[in-house]
């Protein structure tokens, strides 16, 4: 990627996806190499928290549209950053903001982009993309400054996403240590955002491993609980992963909540299979049943793959999405395990679903307390 001032003249730039559309625009942020950048298109609906989104590393190998129409009003500012560096391959709004207006921002949208070399392209017609991608489905796009017919060919001759490890570009490359809680909790990395750690971090020491850690490593580690982060890409293609997840669910012994990526990939050790949405959920504003109570959570999400109704023999549904009836949380019958497909750590929120680190905390809690009480009465015995 090549830099360029945030306040110069943009050129003209493309978007065109691999099915044949075209739409007009203006490059922003770090002009690609070759004036061609490619992903996979998604659109995210949220009115705010760009900033959140953008560093969701959840979003590797994606290029997202927002279908809120003005982005970067409020500036950018590092307590907002989910992640050391955005890991997207760029990003589509309708209108990019020049002049920031917030008490908490330390500058401008389009200087982030440039910071951290990602491209992107404004001036589209936003409502026109998200009615192709909800119709169409998500896929493979191109955009720049290079020609029209460049932009098709790279649209079309980019790879999927499918099946591929995207966790591997996203995961710490050592062990990190985070919070002073009393507990102690293993956090797998598969993109973990800094707001779980947050709430993580809140109620325990958090020891936060990378993705192919293997599972007697942290049972080895005496942990309260284990937590499955959320991340980019396919489940299916981490079966390394899923093997040692397998492992812990099969020990029985220390309580594991997964979150995202962790709930599909949580579902598959415990027998499940899963399956790509058309378009994914990428948002603020996803209805959520909590089964036990009939509650109806407002929740954000983001996420392309989904755990397949009918395929969970030893595990019960606690949460469907109300729009589509995607499974949405899922709790096992044997093991002290459960998962949510959503994101209650709520960057950017709402924050209906916090509850669900309590519920966590209350897990370490009878599960500590029912070891104790065995090992006592193994040692009276």
């Amino acid at each position: 990627m090549s830099a360029r001032s945030g306040t110069a003249r943009r050129d003209e730039a493309l978007l065109a996806l691999a099915d044949g559309a075209v739409f007009e625009g203006e490059a922003i942020g770090a002009l690609p190499d070759g004036g061609v950048a490619t992903g996979e298109a998604v659109f995210n609906t949220v009115l705010s928290g760009y900033q959140e989104v953008i560093t969701d590393p959840s979003y590797a190998g994606q290029v997202i549209a927002f279908t809120y129409p003005h982005i970067g009003n409020y500036g950018v500012n590092p307590t907002d950053d989910e992640a050391a560096r955005p890991h997207c391959r760029g990003i589509i709004v309708r209108d990019l903001a020049d002049r920031p207006s917030n008490w908490r921002s330390t500058g401008s949208l389009e200087e982030f982009l440039i910071r951290f070399s990602v491209p992107g392209i404004t001036g589209v017609d936003t409502r026109r993309l998200t009615r192709h991608l909800r119709d169409r489905g998500a896929m493979s796009c191109a955009f720049g400054t290079s020609g029209e017919a460049d932009l098709l060919a790279a649209a079309r001759a980019a790879l999927p996403i499918d099946r591929v490890d995207l966790v591997s570009e996203v995961t710490t490359a050592s062990m990190v240590t985070r919070g002073t809680g009393p507990y102690r909790v293993v956090a797998y990395d598969f993109g973990i955002k800094e707001a779980m750690v947050r709430q993580l971090g809140e109620m325990a020491t958090v020891t936060i491993v990378p993705a192919s850690t293997p599972a007697a490593q942290v049972l080895g580690m005496e942990p309260d609980g284990v937590f499955l982060s959320n991340g980019p890409g396919d489940p299916s293609g981490l079966a390394a992963v899923i093997d040692q997840i397998r492992v812990l669910v099969e020990d029985g012994t220390v309580p594991v909540f997964g979150i995202c990526l962790g709930h599909q990939l949580l579902a598959t050790a415990l027998g499940a299979s899963t399956y790509k949405l058309p378009f994914g959920h990428h948002g603020g504003n996803h209805p959520v049943k909590r089964l036990s109570t009939g509650r109806v959570e407002i929740t954000s999400q983001n996420h392309n793959y989904a755990v397949a109704e009918g395929s969970l023999t030893s595990s019960e549904i606690t949460h469907v999405n109300l729009n589509d009836g995607v499974i949405e949380g899922l709790a096992n019958t044997d093991a002290p395990v459960f998962s949510v497909q959503y994101h209650p750590e709520a960057g950017p929120g709402p924050h209906d679903a916090r509850y669900l680190f309590e519920e966590f905390r209350a897990l370490m809690d009878a599960t500590g307390a029912r070891a104790r009480a065995e090992s006592l009465r193994d040692g009276v015995g």
